[in-house]
């Protein structure tokens, strides 16, 4: 390992103190004193009460959305269905449809960079210099991941991801649903809970080792580096809080269920029941409480989904160059994954929880980071908004060209959840035209 130096040219390595420990993995941050030549319904939680908490569910799609199949041709609530929202038809009231939003520079090293950053708004994505940040669902669950057994859940059916941690490291997904039901609903037995028990106080140890080594550490910096090592105990002391929480859990019971344990999808090309069996255990990780925050990303593929009447690549036909025959076949692979998501608002509204469905329980964004997929363009992305405490029943179309930045939305989002913020990321307003609350 390379030796790096204070200015009194006492030689340090960065992960010096934490020698002993065992925790390899746990490491100072990048100091500049490290730098050559420096210087009623009872819920998860144990709560019984008579209004039902929020959740969140962010979807994106990330090969694009035909957005003329989408958006209606005039705003407001008497909008005409298009071709997509006659498959959401009987949600009709429990759903906004928005256009002309976006994040601002998202042209990155390649076309569908700008999936990184939907959930953040970093700038730049895969550019020289890019770091990610935090997006608004590990925000959310910064705040009230303590109320469920699990924080989050992210969750995909290819295997990307849309979670980044407040270091901007992508979290990753799971992809599998017989794992999300045993996560769920599946008890350990009592072996495993005790080895689970152990790793978590081995990991508890370990933090107070590295918690007291790096306060003594902090007698020999400079300003600016106790500043960048506060930054860092602050994170280690939320992951202390974190091991804590999960003691709790780990003892705990899981919720019973009369659903039955699934089996995954084999065929990779079978996307439409890959996307209809994750949503049925996001329906019950809600129902359960295990969760309150979801990331569920849709990936496209480089072959032919098995659905009736497609014959091509589906990421050859969101390239269509406005080619009415691969418009035609892709609209017919979108139009079957929006009667997936049709399923899923049935299925939430069908689940009644305090006198309420667990749809108006939830806010779900579903969408694209890709506005035009033919052409890669991140502007004037395709949304809709359902359930929540929110006024629907519209199309809302903000300015095509001068896009209102789609940050203002996730502010909305958060504080729907109970995060006290007015800013996040490129936001400019601590919401948006035709997103508002009841």
């Amino acid at each position: 390992m390379k030796r790096v130096y204070f200015s009194s040219k006492k030689p340090l390595h960065r992960r010096h103190f934490l020698r002993g420990t065992g925790a390899a993995l746990l490491s100072l941050p990048l100091l500049d004193a490290m730098l050559p030549n420096y210087g009623k319904k009872v819920f998860a939680d144990g709560t019984r009460t008579d209004s039902s908490p929020q959740r969140f569910i962010a979807t994106c799609t990330n090969l694009g959305i035909h957005t003329p199949a989408l958006f209606p041709e005039k705003e407001g609530k008497g909008y005409e269905l298009t071709t997509y929202l006659e498959a959401l038809k009987d949600h009709r009231d429990k759903l906004t449809v928005i256009s002309g939003l976006s994040h601002p520079e998202q042209q990155g090293n390649n076309g569908h960079a700008s999936g990184l950053t939907w959930l953040t708004s970093a700038q730049r994505p895969g550019l020289a210099g890019f770091k990610n940040t935090i997006s608004i669902d590990q925000l959310i669950a910064a705040q009230i991941g303590i109320h469920t057994r699990y924080p989050y859940l992210a969750l995909s059916t290819s295997g990307g991801s849309m979670s980044w941690n407040s270091n901007g490291v992508e979290i990753p997904a799971e992809t599998r649903p017989s794992y999300v039901f045993k996560a769920l609903f599946t008890e350990g037995s009592d072996k495993e809970i005790a080895e689970e028990m152990r790793n978590l106080e081995r990991g508890q140890s370990i933090l107070d080792t590295v918690r007291g080594e790096a306060q003594k550490l902090n007698r020999e910096l400079g300003k600016k580096d106790q500043e960048k090592l506060d930054e860092y105990l602050t994170a280690v002391r939320e992951l202390e809080y974190r091991f804590q929480q999960s003691a709790g859990w780990a003892t705990k019971p899981k919720p019973k269920t009369t659903a039955s344990a699934p089996q995954d999808v084999a065929d990779k090309l079978d996307t439409i029941a890959r996307q209809d069996l994750m949503y049925e255990m996001i329906a019950l990780a809600f129902q359960s409480d295990s969760t309150r925050t979801i990331t569920f990303q849709i990936g496209g593929m480089n072959a032919v989904p098995k659905i009736q009447g497609v014959s091509n690549d589906w990421h050859n036909l969101s390239h269509h160059g406005k080619d009415p025959d691969k418009i035609d076949e892709l609209k017919i692979i979108e139009r079957a994954e929006f009667e997936s998501l049709n399923r899923f608002f049935t299925k939430l509204r069908s689940i009644k929880e305090n006198g309420k469905s667990l749809l108006d329980q939830t806010s779900i964004m579903y969408g694209s980071n890709l506005g035009n997929a033919s052409s890669h363009s991140p502007r004037n992305l395709p949304i809709i908004v359902a359930g929540g405490n929110y006024q629907h029943g519209s199309y809302v179309a903000h300015d095509a060209d001068n896009n209102t930045p789609m940050a203002n939305m996730l502010v909305t989002f958060a504080q729907q959840m109970g995060v006290n913020i007015d800013q996040f990321g490129s936001s400019t307003a601590a919401g948006i035209r035709g997103l508002e609350t009841i």
